[in-house]
């Protein structure tokens, strides 16, 4: 390993709010007290005919609401205070009904569906779910006690003003979680199919109900009048707590800093070694094939404040911190979608990726409402001796002949010679290989690839899978059709050679240290340099977002001219996000040699806007949800 300090699997966040404390709580005990507290106000008020308290606890589909449901209970039983709970999944319409109005987006196909931008929250309910939890709640107020709705949507199905709000979240590294344990998408049922799982989610669940929530929050920021609060319910018996108007604070002064995000880790058919080490990952996994260093709406950030730990999804801070983050220049390309992701392919011990091709941007749009297709590159960051990367069609073969050399080992159980239609090259260390969309590539075995792309990462045709099986012993979904409209024949032996594989341009000098242009084109968002640091480098992110990644060395800080106490620290393998409103900066190398970052950020040629269908305002939509 190069690293001399541990990887940080966990990286902590710190945020200083010792001048300004917040209002912020955790455990079981002190959400039940506060309820509690809330009901001995109410009942002293000693108004006639008046109800007990309405509390609504909305969340993510998955969440453990039970565990704070059950404690709630208990406290209420030993003081005689009555107390009913009532689930909104108990109003969500059948599967049947679901499945059939929600198939234009489900779609037939295993692995890929159609992204829900214009579904509302309230389609999943059924037509009188509101009426009917009125009636209950109006049969319970005779009794003058504690009174909860919970579970996706409570707060949208109150007949009434709640005398608190919760909004518990709930990561989607959680819900996955809960994937491999069958629990199927919201409202769909359970499921032993995790791609199918993942695909409800991705094309239907996380576009309705993760706007739901972004459009919830942005309401009660606006309404501190309304006790309304945000809830980490990723420990569920530990849940993290703060007022709505606290968390804009805490994402604010987040923004407005150098941060890491939570990576997240995958074993897989072909995963390695090298992470699984690296990362001190589970013994008992099999390898690691993926980590997410970040994929912004798959990660969550761990920010401490005041010694307590809150996990937040990435994308509540870009929707809270658009302009901080990613500058005006990028608002107006991307909205309040980060755009560029980094993650490991560890092939190291493992196997060889499916030959695959990503969508043409306007077929991303027309068949999947994708807003943004997959834009790649490598950049190999160790790898064995015969390492391989695939990479463009050989000179004088087409995709036609590709897939029809690929239906013919298919027929015959024959394994394809992948060299004699896709161009081999061995990998060295350092080397980028850019992947515009519609060019056939793949990792050979024996590479940790850092892979700088633009976010999307689901949009992947496998062309060729060497006849294997996948881990749930099913074949893996192979995409002809979909590889057949995208195979870019231009993207050949001549153009990878002339404009694919990265020659290094001097950028500029600081003493030793010197910065390298390595990969930029025209169709292409991101651009790509590596610093090779030996002391000390000054910078500016000139009002634009930079992506970090230490590639080789030990350990590096980087210091904001402007804040100090902001410098941050991390080692090998680790990312880190400069904001554009950092500004002037300083890096600095703690390692006993020189070491190497790679650096990304938005090509300064790009000009298309590529704006998520979500993109608006979220404060005035909430109660039209209704």
């Amino acid at each position: 390993m190069t690293s001399a300090t541990a990887f940080q699997s966990h990286p902590i966040n710190h945020l200083d709010f010792r001048k300004q404390p917040l209002f912020m709580k955790y455990g079981t005990d002190a959400w039940c007290s506060l309820i509690l507290s809330a009901y001995n106000m109410k009942s002293q008020q000693e108004i006639p005919g008046k109800p007990g308290i309405f509390v609504t606890l909305d969340g993510t589909h998955g969440a453990h609401f039970d565990r704070l449901l059950v404690k709630l209970q208990q406290i209420c039983d030993q003081e005689g205070i009555p107390f009913l709970s009532d689930s909104t999944s108990y109003y969500v319409k059948s599967e049947a009904e679901l499945r059939a109005e929600m198939a234009p987006y489900l779609t037939d196909n295993r692995a890929f569906g159609y992204k829900a931008a214009d579904v509302r929250p309230s389609q999943y309910f059924q037509h009188n779910a509101r009426e009917s939890l009125k009636k209950s709640a109006l049969e319970f107020e005779t009794k003058k006690g504690i009174y909860v709705v919970y579970g996706p949507g409570a707060s949208m199905l109150a007949d009434r003003d709640p005398d608190l709000r919760f909004y518990a979240d709930y990561s989607r590294e959680n819900q996955q979680r809960r994937h491999a344990q069958h629990m199927g998408s919201f409202g769909l049922g359970m499921s032993h199919d995790k791609v199918e799982t993942y695909k409800n989610c991705l094309f239907l669940e996380w576009p309705v109900w993760e706007t739901y929530r972004r459009d919830w929050l942005a309401y009660y920021a606006q309404h501190e009048d309304k006790m309304a609060f945000y809830m980490d319910l990723n420990h569920p018996d530990e849940p993290v707590w703060l007022p709505v108007a606290a968390l804009k604070e805490v994402l604010h002064k987040t923004g407005r800093q150098p941060f890491r995000v939570k990576p997240f880790f995958a074993p897989g058919i072909w995963g390695g070694q090298y992470l699984k080490e690296l990362c001190g990952l589970p013994e008992e996994w099999p390898n690691c094939a993926w980590s997410f260093e970040p994929i912004a709406p798959e990660n969550t950030l761990l920010l401490r404040v005041q010694d307590v730990t809150l996990e937040i999804p990435f994308t509540l801070l870009m929707e809270a911190s658009p302009h901080d983050i990613l500058g005006q220049r990028n608002v107006e390309l991307f909205g309040d979608y980060f755009p560029i992701r980094f993650d490991y392919l560890d092939t190291m011990q493992g196997g060889q990726l499916s030959l695959q091709v990503h969508p043409l941007q306007e077929y991303a749009e027309s068949q999947f409402n994708e807003h943004m297709t997959q834009q790649e590159s490598y950049y190999i960051m160790r790898n064995s001796p015969g390492a391989k990367v695939y990479l463009g069609l050989k000179e004088g073969i087409t995709g036609g002949q590709l897939l029809e050399a690929v239906e013919n080992a298919h027929l015959h159980e024959q394994p394809l010679e992948l060299s004699s239609y896709v161009n081999e090259y061995e990998s060295q260390t350092g080397d980028l290989y850019l992947i515009p969309p519609g060019t056939v590539h793949c990792s050979g075995k024996d590479n940790l690839v850092l892979e700088i792309s633009s976010t999307t990462w689901w949009f992947t045709f496998k062309i060729y899978d060497y006849l294997r099986l996948d881990g749930d012993g099913r074949p893996r979904p192979m995409n002809p059709d979909h590889a057949r409209r995208n195979i870019n024949d231009a993207m050949n032996t001549s153009a990878v050679e002339h404009g694919l594989i990265a020659r290094p341009t001097l950028i500029s000098r600081q003493g030793q240290s010197t910065l390298e242009l390595l990969g930029q084109r025209e169709d292409l968002l991101f651009q790509v340099s590596r610093l090779s640091l030996h002391d000390t480098w000054n910078a500016d992110t000139h009002g634009e977002f930079i992506m970090y990644n230490l590639v080789e060395g030990e350990r590096v800080r980087l210091i904001p001219a402007a804040d100090e106490d902001a410098a941050v620290e991390w080692g090998y393998g680790e990312s880190y996000i400069v904001p554009a409103c950092v500004g002037e900066y300083r890096l600095e190398n703690l390692s006993g040699s020189p070491c190497t970052l790679i650096a990304a950020r938005v090509n300064p040629e790009w000009s298309h806007p590529l704006l998520p269908p979500s993109w608006t305002s979220g404060e005035e939509n909430f109660h039209a949800l209704r």
